[in-house]
C-alpha cells in the first residue's frame, strides 16, 4: 500500500468522524490539509486576507457538511478542493457584484507566466492542463480561464465579449471538449 492510498484512506476516515462532530478528527482533518487549501485559496483571492477569510468558511461548512461526503463519488482530497473552490467562487461572485460597474478586458488581462517557484511547486497533472489551455484558440482559453478560475458565468462571459449567450455555452463547450481529448492524450 503506498503513501496516497494511506493518505486517502485516513483523511476518508477523519471526514467520517467529523460529520459525527469528533472535534480531535477535525482538528488532525484541519492539520493535513490547511496548507494545502491555504494555497489554492491565496492563488485564487489573490489576496492573503481575503484567502483566509475563505479558508476559514471552507472549514465551518466542512464541519456542517462532512456527513454529505461520499467516498463512490469523489476521493477526500477531491471533495475538499471542490469544497473550497466553491467557496472561493462564491466570495469572487460576492467581490465582483461589488464592483460590477468594472468591466474586464480580456484581451489585456495580467500575463499570468508561472516564476520559478510555481514551477517548482506544480504538479504534472498542472503543467499538462496549462499546455492544453495553451492549445486552446484563445478566445476559448480565456473563456475557460476565467469561467473556471474567477467564476465568471456564461452570461458574464458572454457580455463581457459581447458575444450571444448561446456562443459563450457552445465556446466554453468546445474548449472542455478539447481539454479533455489533450489531458487523455
Amino acid at each position: 500500500m503506498n503513501d496516497t492510498t494511506t493518505e486517502t484512506e485516513t483523511l476518508e476516515q477523519l471526514l467520517a468522524r467529523t460529520a459525527m462532530q469528533d472535534r480531535a478528527a477535525f482538528e488532525r482533518l484541519y492539520q493535513r490539509t490547511s496548507s494545502r487549501l491555504f494555497g489554492l485559496c491565496v492563488r485564487m483571492m489573490r489576496d492573503r486576507g481575503e484567502a483566509e477569510e475563505v479558508l476559514q468558511e471552507a472549514f465551518i461548512t466542512l464541519w456542517h457538511r462532512a456527513g454529505t461526503y461520499n467516498p463512490a463519488l469523489a476521493s477526500a482530497n477531491t471533495w475538499l478542493t471542490t469544497l473550497v473552490r466553491n467557496r472561493i467562487i462564491d466570495r469572487l461572485r460576492q467581490r465582483r457584484e461589488s464592483t460590477s460597474a468594472e468591466t474586464i478586458d480580456l484581451e489585456h488581462l495580467p500575463d499570468e507566466a508561472r516564476g520559478p517557484d510555481d514551477h517548482a511547486e506544480a504538479s504534472e497533472n498542472a503543467v499538462r492542463l496549462e499546455r492544453c489551455l495553451g492549445q486552446l484558440d484563445a478566445k476559448y482559453s480565456r473563456s475557460v480561464r476565467e469561467a473556471f478560475f474567477t467564476g465568471a458565468t456564461y452570461k458574464e462571459l458572454a457580455m463581457r465579449t459581447q458575444v450571444p449567450l448561446a456562443t459563450m455555452k457552445s465556446w466554453i463547450r468546445r474548449a472542455l471538449m478539447q481539454l479533455r481529448t489533450c489531458l487523455e492524450t
